[in-house]
């Protein structure tokens, strides 16, 4: 017979029960001990949904690559859920990269395709970048980036020399975007003459202002322009001016690449940190502070996305060059931007605020 609740321990019931309330408060705690917390459990997306915020407005070449990576990239994590993509333009992307860091859920269920230049926006000093760029977690990017200044066949402005001596009028899409820091830094660096119209969602818009004859050009991305607008470059209706990026495009042949510009050393390491963003891509991140295997998840949906076959002949027939960089090596990128000498830090970033 066991012993009644309140009876006194003695040698021989002390062992062999507990009271009831003990039990009812030590098992359940005892449970909990051995359950992995929440965050450490499978993440598993069955019945949820991906949303894959875009920072930028419809047509342009950031939204392009959000909503091509955005149909693949579900079948690859687990319980296939449905990706949704949200525009979410303003501030070159600062007002989405300043969503997914501050509001997005920690928990795998938010991703999104940002400018590759907003993550310089921090330590530029950049003004509405309210994010710790090295805290974000980066997923990958399908593509590295070569810009391009490039104007419109009836512009003064014919070749990069002539840009020290007229001025040429270029369409903006925002702050951290290169169609707003690329002009404003050269402008500094080089003695080039630019002023800028801004108010513009995408590069979409800036190429029908160019039609329109309210500006002369836009600095924008090569793959951006050879995709949106594929006769453009072969008929001669715009020229490209010069190149710039880690290393020049041999698809550009005989363009001026910016770092050769260069006058003296100082403006050729001025140079090669405004254009480190180029390596950066069209990156995908996440919020900061994922959990570690919830990151990986997301990072190898995306590499698995990237060697998809169904992925690749989408993003061909779209022309859109697939050369993809691991969230890794995008983090190991912006560690290396964010150790640079502060003094050239600090002139690049007083030129584009």
């Amino acid at each position: 017979m066991l012993p009644r609740e309140d009876s006194p321990p003695t040698p021989e019931n002390s062992m062999v029960a507990l009271p009831q309330w003990l039990v009812k408060v030590a098992f359940p705690a005892a449970l909990l001990a051995v359950m992995p917390p929440a965050a450490a459990q499978p993440l598993d997306y069955a019945g949820k949904n991906l949303q894959m915020i875009i920072g930028f407005g419809p047509g342009g070449g950031y939204d392009l690559w959000g909503r091509t990576v955005g149909r693949h990239i579900g079948k690859h994590l687990p319980g296939r859920p449905n990706v949704v993509p949200q525009n979410m333009p303003g501030a070159g992307s600062f007002v989405a990269t300043n969503h997914i860091y501050a509001a997005a859920p920690k928990d795998g269920t938010v991703i999104g395709i940002v400018a590759r230049d907003a993550a310089l926006g921090p330590i530029t000093g950049a003004g509405g970048a309210r994010f710790d760029a090295t805290k974000l977690s980066w997923i990958g990017s399908p593509t590295t980036e070569t810009n391009i200044c490039a104007v419109y066949h009836t512009a003064k402005v014919k070749t990069a020399q002539d840009l020290f001596d007229k001025e040429l009028i270029l369409g903006d899409t925002g702050p951290g975007t290169g169609t707003r820091i690329y002009p404003k830094a050269l402008a500094g660096i080089l003695g080039m003459k630019f002023r800028l119209i801004g108010g513009f969602p995408s590069s979409t818009d800036v190429f029908l202002a160019m039609e329109r004859g309210e500006v002369d050009g836009i600095c924008e991305s090569y793959d951006s322009v050879a995709n949106r607008k594929p006769e453009w470059i072969p008929s001669g209706k715009i020229s490209i001016l010069f190149q710039g990026g880690s290393a020049p495009n041999p698809e550009l042949k005989g363009v001026p690449f910016v770092l050769d510009l260069a006058r003296n050393t100082e403006d050729r390491l001025a140079l090669e940190f405004l254009y480190a963003g180029q390596g950066i891509g069209r990156p995908f991140v996440a919020p900061p502070d994922l959990p570690p295997e919830r990151l990986q998840i997301l990072r190898d949906a995306f590499n698995a996305t990237m060697r998809d076959a169904d992925f690749i002949a989408d993003a061909k027939r779209q022309k859109l060059d697939v050369d993809p960089v691991s969230g890794e090596q995008l983090a190991a990128l912006i560690r290396k931007i964010y150790a640079t000498p502060p003094a050239i830090v600090e002139r690049v970033g007083n030129l584009i605020k």
